[in-house]
């Protein structure tokens, strides 16, 4: 695939932001700054290090250190954080790159992006959400993020990985996927749930649930969460299709195309994204895709490519995760309809089917790629630049 053409020149330019760890927003930061890079901008790196607490394994290459110790001046710097989170350069135009997974922005947000230059958000739903929060349109522009299809170009090896029993996960003929961070926007307890429901312990099917998480007591309350979960339901797990737990286990990108290849779908029960860069990836990969018709998912998934469930505007409320629901005070987010999922999920499990099995691929590969995202964001550089 040939790289887009540049409309406007590459400019110079200081990104902020953390691109060390393992998070979502580690792996977009370290992608549009290769991918600015490579478009010819003249970029000058900052860490934002109170993200990540784990770090990804390729984050010492000497490549990120040049960047860091690149000094470049420059008219603009992006900051890649929360809006609360930028520190604003006086002498520059201060450009946050941000996103939202509910349906508008907490109140200190709208503050703080007020006193920016420009908002940058990759998707119509996060526009909504700063609009409907009183945010001026006329400053908001679109980035949509990408994937790296290099990396995603031939065949690879699949991960190997074994059940609790020891069998090999190949040996399963369904093999479905999740990746998430442990937080309550996940929706996990759902997922089992209808997993749980819609599956028995003879089935050629096995859930693979990548989690990381930053404090154990958060995976403690998950697990018990789980317990009341089977309680409530009247089923546990042991009667149904296997389920295989990678607790905060770290992979390169190399890994993680391997384990795409390990999977042969890839599920989410979110509640709300801003993206979701593993969802995206899978389809890169040639997962079937299951996922919810909200928020970030429109803008790269339909009914052709993935099956898509429906869901309904409910309160974003619930009371752990270290503070995390002041962020969702008086906002809705989305509720994916269980039944549909389990229809799917049944259909899948029981019949084998994959018939969507690569369906997304092309479409994800030639319209979402780091290379058309870069040029997009030079774009809006050098707009806000004059």
């Amino acid at each position: 695939m040939s790289k887009p053409k540049m409309t406007l020149q590459a400019p110079s330019l200081l990104i902020k932001g953390p691109y060390q760890g393992i998070t979502g927003y580690d792996h977009y930061v370290r992608e549009f700054t290769k991918g600015l890079v490579n478009q010819g901008a003249n970029v000058q790196l900052f860490d934002f290090p109170e993200w990540s607490s784990q770090k990804h394994p390729d984050y010492q290459h000497a490549y990120w250190s040049g960047l860091v110790n690149h000094s470049v001046n420059a008219k603009s710097i992006i900051h890649f954080v929360m809006p609360a989170q930028v520190e604003i350069a006086k002498d520059k135009l201060n450009l946050n790159f941000t996103m939202f997974e509910a349906d508008r922005i907490p109140s200190t947000w709208l503050e703080h992006n007020l006193q920016h230059d420009l908002v940058i958000l990759p998707t119509l739903s996060s526009k909504e959400s700063w609009i409907t929060s009183g945010y001026p349109e006329e400053r908001i522009r679109l980035c949509p993020l990408g994937i790296n299809h290099e990396l995603f170009q031939g065949e690879t090896n699949a991960l190997l990985l074994k059940d609790d029993e020891g069998r090999s996960v190949s040996d399963y003929a369904v093999r479905i996927l999740n990746i998430s961070d442990l937080t309550p926007r996940k929706n996990l307890i759902s997922m089992l749930r209808v997993w749980i429901k819609s599956t028995d312990k003879n089935d050629g099917a096995i859930l693979i649930l990548k989690i990381n998480y930053p404090w154990q007591r958060w995976i403690y309350k998950f697990f018990l969460d789980i317990k009341w979960m089977e309680k409530t339901l009247g089923k546990s797990r042991k009667q149904a299709a296997p389920i295989l737990f990678l607790i905060n286990q770290k992979f390169s990108d190399s890994q993680m195309r391997m384990l795409y290849a390990a999977s042969t779908h890839y599920w989410s029960m979110s509640f709300g994204e801003g993206w979701d860069l593993c969802m995206m990836e899978a389809g890169a990969a040639g997962l079937h895709l299951i996922a919810p018709s909200h928020s970030a998912y429109p803008t790269y998934l339909n009914s052709n490519i993935a099956d898509m469930m429906t869901a309904q505007p409910v309160p974003a409320k619930f009371f752990w995760a270290h503070g995390l629901h002041k962020l969702y005070a008086n906002a809705n987010w989305w509720k994916p309809d269980e039944s549909v999922a389990g229809d799917y999920i049944w259909t899948i499990v029981k019949e084998g089917r994959k018939n969507k099995y690569n369906a997304a691929k092309k479409h994800i590969i030639d319209n979402f790629n780091w290379d058309k995202a870069s040029c997009k964001l030079i774009d809006i550089i050098n707009e806000v630049e004059g």
